[in-house]
């Protein structure tokens, strides 16, 4: 038996995928739910997913795949399935347009970056790493970091993948950027400034925000890339 709000979470998760293909964030889910805070979307899902409703799918942000859904519903589950696009003749899809040469530069990859409890950010002898041109501004100077951890999770960060950052001192509010804290330790976070203190949020409820003074966090850059390899 499910509760009427597991069995109201199920539905919504189910309608979105039905409709678009992936799964609603988790903001989403606590405002269709009209939840106070995604820690009561976890225990939701965890009991779908103990009760053998879903499936969480590990090492992916917004990753749930509907395996049942109760005789009430009367509606088909939405599995988690990439869409293949089905080829003409010539192997193309009707009404593709070409495919342009990807132009590609090399950036230093200066280190890891946490994505949780900071760590030190810089190696002494960085490899390079190539990106996309399209991803970079030409006027500014650039580099990448590899991530750790997963505090930056339902921003679509994973541990493992490469973000690519432009070097600037200046964020606006709600920028995800590289930020040193207390002159060496550096972290990836989004920005926000309320007065004279600077919160450093995570985009995982499991990791609480860091509010610091302003003379200790020093942004380095700002997040305008990500590359991640399967």
């Amino acid at each position: 038996m499910l509760t009427k709000k597991q069995l109201d979470l199920l539905e919504f998760i189910n309608k979105r995928m039905l409709r678009d293909g992936v799964p609603p964030s988790f903001d989403e889910m606590k405002e269709a739910l009209d939840l106070r805070s995604k820690s009561g979307i976890h225990r939701l899902i965890t009991a779908l997913e103990e009760r053998g409703f879903i499936r969480r799918l590990a090492h992916r942000a917004r990753a749930i795949e509907i395996v049942k859904l109760p005789d009430s519903m009367n509606s088909t589950p939405a599995g988690f399935t990439p869409r293949v696009i089905d080829g003409g003749s010539n192997g193309q899809p009707a009404n593709a347009q070409p495919v342009e040469p990807v132009h590609a530069m090399d950036l230093p990859l200066m280190g890891r970056i946490a994505a949780g409890v900071p760590i030190e950010a810089v190696s002494d002898s960085p490899p390079n790493i190539a990106v996309p041109g399209q991803m970079l501004n030409g006027s500014a100077r650039h580099y990448a970091l590899e991530v750790k951890g997963d505090s930056m999770i339902e921003a679509g960060i994973n541990d493992g993948d490469v973000v690519v950052i432009r070097e600037t001192s200046q964020a606006d509010n709600g920028d995800i950027v590289v930020a040193q804290v207390d002159g060496y330790e550096a972290t990836l976070k989004r920005f926000q400034r309320k007065g004279d203190m600077i919160v450093l949020e995570p985009a995982n409820p499991a990791y609480e925000p860091r509010v610091l003074p302003t003379g200790q966090v020093k942004v380095q850059g700002k997040l305008v890339g990500l590359i991640r390899t399967y």
